[in-house]
């Protein structure tokens, strides 16, 4: 299983929020690229880049810092926030970026989708941003009338093998992920799942692993890491046992 630490970018720094409120925020470094170096030197394979700023905008604010983490790191940078049309997926992938995460477009602008897939195949993932059980889009400010498990089988229809589930309710809490939810997602349609939202310590990092059966073969960390729960190491220790929850 990947453990994939998180850098959440606002105004150019790294923060955490609680969530998704704006209101509800934490820097954890005013270098974002630096931490990026950081995280590879610990030993992380793969690096999670989320514009904070464009999730909210709807466009990207970030792209600058971005670009200094993709030239910074020598590990494959998946990249979210913002992304609502193909030129600005076909220029972070210009930059470097290995994966692209729609979230937004995949309600408002659907067909969009399936020209990505087709033109940059499994270079194209959706966020799946659930609350209780709903998507939520535009930076988690508004919630659709459309279940997660309907979104997933309607991406997965448009060409989508992975995507991101984040239970928004976990995300920021450190109070456990949303387990039977991921795990029935990863099940009832197949895709590969990256787990995100909740991880807070190495019980539950234990929990996400046994869903590895199930698909959920990745899991993204943010606040566990910065707030020193547990160190990468740990968390890569257990991710690479082969006995999910040997001790």
């Amino acid at each position: 299983m990947l453990i994939i630490p998180a850098i959440d970018l606002r105004a150019g720094r790294c923060v955490r929020l609680v969530e998704g409120k704006l209101d509800q925020e934490t820097v954890y470094s005013d270098d974002p690229v630096a931490m990026a170096v950081h995280w590879q030197e610990q030993g992380a394979q793969w690096l999670h880049v989320v514009d904070l700023d464009g999730a909210f905008a709807g466009s990207p604010k970030n792209l600058d810092v971005i670009s200094e983490i993709l030239a910074a790191v020598n590990m494959p940078v998946q990249v979210g926030g913002g992304i609502r049309n193909l030129d600005t997926v076909e220029r972070l992938l210009e930059l470097g970026a290995a994966r692209v995460i729609l979230g937004t477009a995949a309600i408002l602008r659907p067909q969009m989708v399936s020209e990505a897939c087709a033109r940059y195949g499994e270079s194209v993932l959706v966020g799946i941003d659930g609350r209780n059980g709903r998507v939520a889009i535009e930076g988690w400010g508004v919630t659709v009338d459309k279940s997660t498990l309907e979104l997933a089988r309607e991406m997965q229809d448009r060409g989508i093998k992975r995507v991101v589930f984040t239970d928004i309710r976990r995300d920021g809490t450190l109070q456990g992920p949303n387990l039977e939810a991921t795990g029935d997602l990863a099940r009832a349609t197949g895709l590969k799942v990256v787990a995100s939202g909740g991880v807070s310590n190495k019980d539950d990092l234990r929990a996400v692993k046994k869903l590895e059966s199930a698909g959920v073969d990745s899991v993204i960390m943010g606040k566990a890491l910065y707030a020193g729960n547990l160190t990468l190491k740990e968390a890569l220790a257990i991710a690479a046992r082969e006995e999910a929850g040997a001790n």
